[in-house]
């Protein structure tokens, strides 16, 4: 849990992606920025950002990011086929090796039949995407803060398992800490 509050995750990212020379962006709704803000706060992340996105509307993640009307219409923002189109949509804009991405349900009302607290990560690697999708009940601002905490520093410390998606199906179960694994080795 130190991690979560000293910024040593954010350094521990940024010094991963040197040794590995690798770049990264961000591709952000719910959170606004927060996540790209913590890597802009190390220094030396410029050697990593190549930028970051945040596309709150549906709007800017189809004209910015690419991700397609068809997906947007069919299985909405927040969504496990919108993070991937998100992540890799993110990596290609920028010519980043690594896209972050963030959907979710800030509230306070639902959207689209999903809950308040639904969240969808992506993540865009080595020419692969995928997304983890769960819940998190809290208010907007809480919510938001939680999003960012577990897509910048979750994966290391929490030690629960969450359906790591293709498409529209859970395919598997995975660690959330094991989930980026770039940053930690794999």
């Amino acid at each position: 849990m130190e991690l979560r509050n000293n910024g040593l995750l954010e350094k521990h990212v940024v010094d991963v992606l040197k040794e590995k020379k690798l770049t990264i962006t961000t591709a952000e709704s719910c959170t606004g920025g927060m996540i790209s803000s913590r890597i802009v706060n190390v220094p030396g992340a410029s050697a990593v950002l190549k930028q970051a996105y945040v596309t709150y509307c549906d709007e800017a993640k189809h004209t910015v990011l690419g991700v397609k009307k068809e997906t947007l219409e069919k299985y909405y923002a927040v969504s496990s086929q919108t993070a991937c189109e998100m992540a890799e949509g993110g990596a290609k804009a920028a010519g980043a090796d690594v896209c972050v991405s963030v959907t979710g349900v800030a509230g306070p009302d639902t959207e689209d039949g999903k809950p308040v607290g639904c969240v969808f990560i992506g993540c865009f690697y080595n020419g692969s995407v995928n997304a983890v999708g769960y819940g998190k009940s809290a208010d907007r601002h809480g919510f938001a803060r939680h999003c960012d905490n577990v897509t910048s520093a979750g994966f290391y410390a929490e030690n629960k398992t969450v359906p790591v998606y293709r498409g529209n199906r859970a395919v598997t179960r995975a660690p959330l800490y094991g989930f980026i694994a770039v940053f930690y080795g794999g």
